[in-house]
């Protein structure tokens, strides 16, 4: 029996991180673009997948860092790609060896996820006109992710079946297909409501009846860079140069200065490591203050230097 050949064991091994290993078609679809700058970049410089060694491979992250100015976060991406395909291929008696486990991954520096106040994400949501259909489905779309703390891939994975109004609550699909419910409030309820009575019918007319929750002019689902490209619009208007996902961070630390505990948060989140949500303690130091002259009073007159950790120990998006 032949080997595949090269398409061939891509399609392959994207198959099986989908059908046996269940990871989400995002992660299929971004190892599967990762994969064939891969195989692009060896076959113009002469080399195969059966032959590449682990200094070449080393030679083509230091490529993708001058050329197209990879963080270290993107380069982990694909040491974690090329790793989990070299695997592959030597189960598949492709080769003998995985030389992307002599790669080490990059350290990754500490980040203060940026987050707004109350007031300017009400004055950037005050900036969508909700008069057109449009206009009402991004109110409420955004209110929904502030209100809930979703991700983006959470929010455009949306189905009409998946919220409760009577509860209040909705099922999300996150990271790694895992399934939670999550809270929305009062305000965002008003403005789904809206939305599903007087928006919505009109969107979807042009394409079916799919599920969707969130759908565009077609009618078909919102896409995540339909919903980055209209948060970035309302985004310059408000005067802010945060990104979508500063909704997500200003949830989580609104709730801890409201007095959350971090499990809870680390739940409606939808964090597997609760390494992951203890970053949002870092973004307000009065936070810290606080809990320190409150727990500890007969101390509260010290002056206490805080440092900040590296952040290790979470390689989970937050």
């Amino acid at each position: 029996m032949s080997e595949p050949d090269e398409s061939t064991l891509l399609a392959q091994f994207c198959a099986r991180l989908a059908a046996v290993e269940r990871r989400s078609p995002l992660t299929v679809a971004t190892y599967n673009l990762e994969l064939r700058h891969f195989t692009d970049y060896i076959r113009a410089n002469g080399m195969d997948i059966k032959t590449v060694k682990a200094e070449q491979l080393a030679d083509y992250l230091q490529r993708r860092r001058a050329d197209q100015g990879i963080d270290s976060r993107s380069a982990a991406k694909v040491i974690s790609c090329l790793r989990s395909f070299f695997r592959f291929a030597a189960g598949e008696g492709i080769r003998s060896d995985n030389p992307a486990a002599l790669l080490e991954s990059p350290r990754r520096r500490f980040r203060i996820p940026q987050t707004m106040d109350r007031e300017t994400v009400e004055r950037l949501l005050a900036t969508m006109d909700s008069n057109g259909p449009l206009g009402l489905r991004n109110r409420a779309l955004f209110e929904m992710i502030y209100s809930s703390g979703l991700r983006i891939s959470e929010a455009a994975g949306l189905n009409v079946r998946d919220i409760d109004f009577k509860e209040g609550i909705a099922r999300v699909k996150g990271k790694g297909n895992r399934e939670r419910l999550v809270l929305f409030g009062a305000e965002a309820a008003v403005w789904l409501k809206r939305y599903l009575e007087e928006s919505r019918p009109l969107l979807a007319s042009g394409g079916g009846r799919g599920p969707a929750l969130f759908v565009g002019r077609s009618g078909r689902r919102l896409s995540r860079k339909g919903i980055w490209k209209n948060y970035a619009r309302y985004a310059k208007i408000a005067g802010t140069d945060s990104r979508v996902h500063t909704l997500r961070h200003s949830f989580a630390s609104g709730l801890l200065r409201g007095g959350a505990d971090l499990r809870t948060v680390q739940a409606l989140l939808g964090h597997a490591n609760l390494a992951t949500t203890q970053i949002y303690t870092h973004v307000d130091d009065s936070l810290l203050k606080e809990s320190h002259r409150r727990y500890l009073p007969r101390l509260g007159r010290r002056r206490i230097a805080v440092k900040q950790e590296d952040g290790g120990g979470g390689n989970e998006e937050i």
